[in-house]
């Protein structure tokens, strides 16, 4: 190379989303130097796509929530593969988090008392989901960047990072290029935060933004660090099938924690069918519940509809396989029976405004056609639970980039409480 700039920082935290911001700031608190590095721009980073909310054990929708109750919650959403100590970490943590993001100005949707609001979600037992409508990621991005920014860390924007430079097994840089000129870059430093989210973009049909191409797997993988559960990739059960303008585009589970139910091309709910009854008897108070869950009570229980994700997929590609999926490969999913137009454009004001643009389709009137699409990688770079240090000397990971916490399946809205508790742990160590 005839050229190439050199950038020197006692941190180096690679990617800016909710996981590398959280680092940043907390690494910042320490009083070292620290530059985040972003492949996009500031505040186009992929958690601004996750919608529904924040899991956390407040107990402001029902007391009976507790930090005990969203672990085993975890666990069993996970297929008891998760590293338990990393959820134990985080079902302990994720409450001061979500409440350090609101003394930082995020503005969360709120009871009639006051407290922040928490909604249904799949997999929870309890409603557990802080949430701002439907633009969660957001308004938690906004938040960690308005923060952010006093903090005294540089940002590089439009900067890819290719090669994790080491000596001594331990890492000491990063190599990359400016995305603009295409002119190398030299990062000098003594410790690097990976935060470069997941890979969903490897899929044709995803609810991933364009940045989810594995590049932290990658860096950390070739440079002797260990990955974790690569081969458990979430598909979320509804993301849009139809039309072609939105394919692919998620639609957040809040739709079903509000009220929407699936229904397949003969106008029958179907979930009630798929219910697990291991699951059934373990969640409900009595045999007598869950069997009226089971038998299709819709007053027995908390919809099926929030079943945990990898179950509704199932389900759809059940119904599809058998078929009485919709005309385009999925199945229906109808808040428009179920709640009244203001209701839905109130809380959840994105899926309006989004589909009514995208692909002219009013969802306070019209059902919508859903099917699994690939969102998540459970999988990622092995990390210590406390530290959140990989396998190689100085190197740390955080969010979705680090595998352990989720198991075989992640349960929705863990991933947003994820990158504040991890992405601070690894920051601060």
């Amino acid at each position: 190379m005839e050229s190439y700039e050199v950038k020197e920082h006692d941190v180096l935290v690679i990617g800016a989303g909710g996981a590398g911001l959280r680092a940043a700031i907390e690494a910042s608190a320490q009083g070292v130097s620290v530059g985040l590095v972003c492949k996009s721009l500031l505040g186009k980073a992929h958690t601004v796509m996750a919608e529904g909310g924040m899991a956390a054990s407040l107990s402001n929708a029902d007391p009976r929530d507790n930090w005990e109750v969203h672990f085993r919650d975890t666990i069993r959403g996970g297929k008891h593969i998760n590293n338990w100590e990393m959820v134990e970490i985080f079902c302990q943590e994720a409450a001061a988090r979500v409440s350090e993001l609101e003394e930082w100005g995020a503005l969360f949707d709120r009871t009639k008392e006051g407290l922040i609001a928490q909604r249904n979600f799949g997999g929870h037992r309890y409603p557990r989901l802080a949430h701002v409508g439907d633009r969660t990621g957001l308004e938690l991005l906004r938040t960690l960047q308005n923060h952010g920014i006093h903090q005294g860390f540089e940002v590089y924007m439009e900067c890819c990072i290719v090669e994790l430079i080491k000596e001594n097994d331990q890492v000491c840089g990063a190599f990359g290029f400016w995305r603009e000129s295409g002119q190398f870059v030299v990062f000098k430093a003594k410790s690097i935060v990976l935060a470069t989210g997941g890979l969903g973009k490897v899929y044709r049909v995803t609810s991933n933004s364009w940045e989810g191409t594995g590049d932290g797997h990658a860096l950390a993988y070739r440079a002797g660090a260990e990955l974790v559960d690569m081969e458990f990739v979430q598909f979320h059960p509804t993301g849009m099938v139809w039309p072609p303008s939105v394919k692919g585009i998620l639609v957040t589970e809040g739709v079903r924690g509000e009220g929407g139910i699936l229904k397949n091309n003969d106008g029958k709910r179907f979930m009630f069918e798929y219910i697990p009854e291991a699951f059934a008897a373990e969640t409900s108070d009595s045999e007598e519940e869950a069997s009226r869950w089971l038998k299709g009570d819709t007053e027995a229980r908390r919809p099926p509809e929030l079943l945990t994700r990898d179950v509704v997929a199932k389900a759809i590609r059940s119904e599809r396989i058998a078929g009485r999926g919709s005309p385009h490969g999925g199945a229906f999913l109808d808040i428009a029976s179920q709640r009244d137009a203001e209701y839905i454009k109130k809380k959840l004001p994105s899926m309006y405004h989004q589909f009514m643009k995208l692909g002219n389709l009013d969802i306070t009137s019209t059902p919508m056609e859903v099917g699994p699409t690939c969102h998540y990688v459970m999988g990622g770079v092995l990390v210590e639970p406390e530290t959140a240090m990989t396998t190689v000397k100085g190197l740390f990971a955080a969010g979705e980039v680090a595998g352990g916490l989720h198991g075989a399946n992640r349960l929705g809205g863990n991933s947003l409480t994820d990158l504040l508790v991890f992405g601070a742990r690894a920051g601060f160590h």
